[in-house]
């Protein structure tokens, strides 16, 4: 299923700004770490976790009961946010992580999203699709019916361009120290990540770059 064509514009015309279009393109001198896409920010709704667990579709990593959940919007075929995938995962013992497809660079996200989202194990498949789109083979593929998740991706993209965001990958998310609402646009290492969510950082991390 495809996302609405004005949609699809809208996010297309501006994805270049941040070298991840939808056609391959010589890599910049300093990647950034986000795809950014154009919204109608006034148009947009308040941010809402209530919003996301009454709305979205995604899948769970990290210590399921956890006291802290971190919700993350997500392209399959976005490297920043493969690169946040990595960056999170010291970070599931202290939280729950949730990824919620969406499609926003090309019609492989949405199929892509759905694919994983159907897996009888949505995290290992996430796992084996980052590793094939750094070896360049493409990604998961779809084997079976997946018009059901589809419509879940789809929902989850219409969610995330209510709420105005401009760049994937997206975090939602309480401070676990200060219990306010934060959101970030775009990836960040797994120091400055705990940071924002004020959870507690690795003993092995304690010495990697922070942005």
């Amino acid at each position: 299923m495809k996302i609405h064509p004005l949609l699809t514009a809208v996010f297309l015309a501006t994805l270049a700004l941040a070298g991840c279009d939808k056609t391959p393109a010589p890599a910049p001198a300093a990647p950034a770490a986000s795809a950014t896409a154009t919204s109608d920010k006034a148009a947009s709704e308040p941010v809402s976790i209530a919003a996301i667990t009454a709305s979205a579709t995604g899948f769970t990593v990290g210590e399921p009961m956890a006291a802290h959940t971190v919700y993350v919007f997500f392209d399959a075929e976005c490297p920043h946010c493969a690169d946040l995938w990595e960056a999170a995962k010291p970070l599931k013992t202290e939280a729950r992580f949730v990824w919620i497809p969406v499609g926003v660079l090309n019609q492989a996200s949405t199929d892509q999203g759905a694919a994983i989202l159907a897996s009888k194990d949505p995290a290992a498949a996430m796992d084996a699709h980052e590793t094939s789109m750094r070896a360049h083979l493409g990604g998961i593929k779809t084997t079976t019916d997946t018009s059901a998740q589809k419509a879940e991706v789809k929902k989850n993209t219409e969610l995330m361009i209510r709420f105005g965001f401009d760049a994937i990958p997206t975090i939602v998310a309480t401070n676990a120290q200060t219990g306010a609402l934060v959101t970030q646009e775009g990836a960040s290492a797994t120091p400055a990540l705990a940071k924002l969510l004020g959870l507690r950082i690795p003993f092995d991390q304690t010495n990697a770059p922070a942005s």
